[in-house]
């Protein structure tokens, strides 16, 4: 299914949708290559659009510290490479 989902960056999306089994909608910008969920085929949608715009605008960059401590983390505990990773991430 190919949808105009009006990114508005010139290009033609290229878009499915899939109904889960749980009821839930996956949106996929095959161009892109990002996928987002939501109740409902609009919500996923919405939510797809979302996504996109952050990669193609100013999402994707590494957080600034006063991002991370805003957020709760303290950068000089949480860098790369300390520690062993979790049993979920082996």
């Amino acid at each position: 299914m190919s949808i105009d989902s009006g990114h508005g960056s010139g290009r033609e999306p290229r878009i499915t949708l899939t109904h889960n089994e749980d009821g839930t909608w996956t949106a996929r910008d095959l161009e892109v290559e990002v996928s987002a969920q939501g109740k409902t085929r609009d919500e996923a949608l919405e939510n797809l659009d979302a996504v996109v715009d952050a990669i193609e605008n100013d999402g994707g960059h590494e957080p600034t510290e006063e991002e991370l401590r805003e957020l709760g983390i303290d950068p000089d505990e949480n860098t790369p490479g300390r520690g062993e990773l979790p049993d979920v991430l082996k």
